[in-house]
């Protein structure tokens, strides 16, 4: 079969995955700490001050966070065809059809692959599900970051309850990009080792091969 390379996602795409990805590297690392830090010794208590630090690092990156978020949710509407949302979403005859084909295919209960220039059904509903938690994580940051304003703690009041039910919400949806980045890097690593269309590396340059007589 010959294959032809394609333009799959866009520079600002790109961008966003990277961003997104380091800064849940960071947020995760300087989260940890947050939560159990060292304690008090000699170090945190000098002109040192590693609590501050960590926590201004933690900050930083989840405002880099935050602005990725918003960077993507603007190109499900405005990007090109393969990172809008109705590309990927079960909404269409296509897209549904895909879902199970995917399904299959991932459990080893089918050989047929179909595919995509874009991202394939299922990967697209949990990349959706994904953007929703992060959400929820950034609100719950911001709401613990900002006790003295008067609307993030109505808000966080309203949707969370007290600061600490927030830090505990905001805790445990960590382990959820946790777990999404294991699984994330699993697949697209077997889906690499499996099909000849370099996803790996389209994150990188943009480009994906595909069938000739497909695309």
């Amino acid at each position: 079969m010959q294959y032809k390379k394609y333009n799959a996602w866009g520079v600002l795409l790109r961008l966003y995955h990277w961003c997104f990805a380091i800064s849940i590297i960071v947020l995760v690392a300087t989260g940890f700490y947050i939560a159990n830090p060292l304690g008090v010794t000699d170090i945190e208590t000098n002109v040192s001050f590693i609590m501050a630090n960590i926590r201004y690092i933690h900050f930083v990156a989840a405002f880099v966070f935050t602005a990725s978020v918003f960077v993507r949710l603007y190109l499900l509407l405005f990007g090109n065809r393969q990172e809008r949302f109705w590309d990927f979403l079960p909404i269409t005859p296509r897209n549904i059809k895909n879902f199970f084909s995917t399904l299959l295919y991932y459990h080893y209960l089918s050989d047929k692959h179909d595919s995509r220039l874009g991202h394939n059904t299922l990967a697209g509903c949990l990349y959706i599900l994904t953007l929703f938690v992060a959400i929820i994580q950034a609100l719950t940051g911001f709401y613990m970051l900002y006790p003295e304003n008067q609307t993030w703690q109505k808000l966080g009041l309203d949707l969370f309850g007290t600061q600490q039910q927030a830090r505990f919400l905001h805790h445990m949806l960590m382990w959820y990009f946790i777990l999404f980045a294991l699984i994330h890097l699993y697949i697209v690593i077997w889906n690499d080792i499996k099909n000849p269309e370099g996803l790996i590396s389209s994150i990188f340059n943009g480009k994906k091969f595909m069938p000739a007589d497909k695309f």
